[in-house]
């Protein structure tokens, strides 16, 4: 029996009964699925459990941790900043933060920080693992680090320095804490159910993750994952330095952290809410996240190639993956397709010209690099349903 709740336009049962047929591998745990299309909610569903002992049901406002998919909201945070005149795509970035001017940065710009190409995917000195909690070290430690590679030379995805990258700009044009200013400039007038650090009162809410046990995802992921065990490397330590990343995630300083590269906490009717706006060009129903034109220039390539911490092709644009040439690298949907996954599955995109919202959120952590085969799964169906709907 499928224990699916929630609304579904009948012209996408085809996707329900996938997610509810997902639920029935003996390690699922719990998922929620959200898609709009146009104005309009045509799936929000969610199922399964969200404690370790799989005793507490998944329910209409459960929250999961999102990981990566966090990362587009900082973006749009620091490109609400440029639309203000704060700042520019292409000034230093030391201009905001003038420590930052140090071993061979001074030239580095947001525009080379949101799409992965300063050299700043990892730092190199071993952190303490309470570095990760404290703001002022871990922002000092990205001061003083030399650019791995020459910046706009290459790019390597930044998995959670990203978060001091956008945030430490972010403190200094704005004077607000960066979970509160994108709690009240980004989720509040959107009605996302969604924090970048949590407080007391919705730890209640947060379901546990935990990973899928004895798989080892496709190449890319082993690759990934050998790469993990050479410590002094860079993608070790973009993924691994402080050692608290990799371990604190179902703990409090974790979930209370403002980290947002990496420790978003919402739901699946977040994400498709967020990715809706993004669809319509940053603004609908009166409703504005950002300029059309900024929302143009994040869709366009920045970088692509060879990854220096991911170590396989990837394809970005400011503060977005783009459609990915790699096999189980795309969307699922159109050519112009944008979004980011999170670790373990997670997955918040648009369609523009589907004018499609898809937010996936799940407590069980599979081992893949880009997309999750389930989101990309129950993608793929709901773009088949719209086809058919042609």
């Amino acid at each position: 029996m499928s224990n699916v709740q929630g609304y579904f336009d009948p012209r996408f049962e085809r996707v329900r009964e996938l997610f509810a047929e997902q639920q029935q591998d003996e390690q699922a745990r719990g998922a929620a699925l959200c898609v709009t299309v146009g104005g309009d909610t045509v799936l929000d569903l969610w199922q399964g459990v969200m404690d370790k002992d799989n005793q507490q049901v998944w329910e209409q406002d459960t929250l999961v941790n999102v990981f990566s998919c966090t990362k587009p909201l900082g973006a749009v945070a620091l490109l609400q900043q440029v639309a203000a005149g704060q700042i520019e795509l292409d000034a230093p970035i030391a201009e905001v933060w003038p420590e930052f001017a140090q071993a061979g940065k001074q030239q580095i710009s947001l525009r080379q920080l949101l799409s992965h190409q300063s050299g700043l995917s990892a730092v190199a000195k071993p952190l303490p693992p309470e570095a990760l909690f404290d703001w002022a070290a871990m922002s000092q430690a990205l001061a003083e680090q030399a650019p791995w590679w020459q910046p706009g030379s290459a790019h390597g995805y930044a998995p959670v320095t990203y978060a001091w990258l956008l945030g430490e700009p972010l403190v200094r044009i704005t004077d607000q804490r960066p979970g509160r200013y994108i709690q009240e400039q980004i989720c509040k007038p959107l009605g996302m159910d969604f924090q970048v650090g949590l407080p007391d009162t919705d730890l209640p809410r947060v379901a546990h993750v935990s990973r899928l046990r004895n798989q080892y995802g496709d190449e890319g992921a082993r690759a990934l994952f050998a790469a993990m065990g050479e410590p002094e490397g860079l993608t070790a330590k973009a993924f691994g330095n402080p050692v608290s990343m990799m371990t604190s995630t179902n703990k409090r300083e974790w979930q209370q952290a403002e980290i947002l590269s990496a420790n978003g906490t919402g739901n699946a009717r977040s994400l498709a809410r967020f990715w809706q706006l993004l669809a319509h060009g940053g603004e609908l129903d009166g409703v504005k996240l950002l300029d059309d034109e900024l929302v143009a220039l994040m869709q366009q390539e920045h970088s692509q190639g060879q990854d220096r911490t991911l170590l396989c092709p990837t394809r970005f644009g400011l503060g977005v993956m783009l459609e990915q040439s790699t096999p189980g690298g795309g969307f699922g949907m159109g050519s112009q397709a944008f979004g980011h996954p999170g670790a373990g599955g997670s997955l918040g995109f648009c369609d523009p010209d589907a004018r499609v919202g898809f937010g996936y959120v799940t407590n069980t952590m599979g081992p893949y690099v880009l997309m999750d085969p389930r989101a990309l799964a129950l993608s793929e169906a709901v773009y088949q349903c719209l086809r058919e709907l042609d």
